[in-house]
């Protein structure tokens, strides 16, 4: 057992630094304030239990199946992505001052930074379907299999809660650079142009 937890968090750690954009929402809301960042890699993570869970039961096998299912999620998906990419570059069109006040309302909205994180893990089906094929490579044979996915659906979010972390804590560590208005309004460009360009990439996918 104690060599498949190695394995499993080792592959954790490379799902993980796979950027995606979770990764970049997670970065964008940590160059608020390091609350924001941390609540919005929560809100990641139990996108990530929650997903994990359904694919312990074996629900996330439908959308393998059907095809409209999986094509209906992939729209919501590509919604919500763009929909943040937006929201990204009208925040770097803001004047400093508007950014100022922008910055304040979104450390004061802790429940929007948790939101947002979760929403945008839900709504994109290549998350549901990953989990439903990585987790059961892991579960040791005759150890049964539903609680042990569960526990393994556990110990990924919680892995990468830390592993994320360290971004937030990165990112809160550069604040004297990066809250620079022309620093930050070109981060906030950049963040939401590569949303826009995932949000686009996953409505044109196949």
């Amino acid at each position: 057992m104690l060599t498949t937890l190695v394995a499993f968090l080792g592959a954790c750690t490379l799902v993980a630094a796979s950027p995606g954009p979770s990764t970049v929402l997670i970065i964008k809301q940590s160059l608020h304030s390091r609350r924001s960042g941390f609540l919005t890699v929560l809100g990641n993570e139990t996108g990530v239990f929650i997903w994990g869970i359904v694919a312990a039961f074996g629900l996330t096998a439908l959308l393998t199946a059907s095809e409209v299912a999986y094509d209906v999620m992939r729209i919501v998906g590509a919604v919500v992505l763009v929909g943040f990419g937006i929201q990204a570059l009208r925040q770097a069109r803001r004047t400093e001052g508007a950014e100022q006040d922008a910055w304040q309302g979104v450390h004061k909205s802790g429940w929007a930074s948790y939101r947002g994180g979760l929403l945008l893990n839900l709504a994109n089906p290549k998350a549901a379907v990953f989990a439903l094929s990585f987790l059961p490579q892991f579960v040791p044979e005759g150890a049964p299999h539903l609680p042990t996915m569960i526990g393994l659906a556990a110990l990924w979010a919680v892995y990468e809660v830390g592993y994320y972390g360290l971004y937030v804590w990165f990112v809160g560590r550069m604040k004297a650079v990066l809250s620079r208005a022309g620093v930050r309004r070109r981060l906030e460009q950049i963040s939401g142009g590569v949303l826009l360009l995932l949000g686009v990439r996953m409505a044109l996918e196949n």
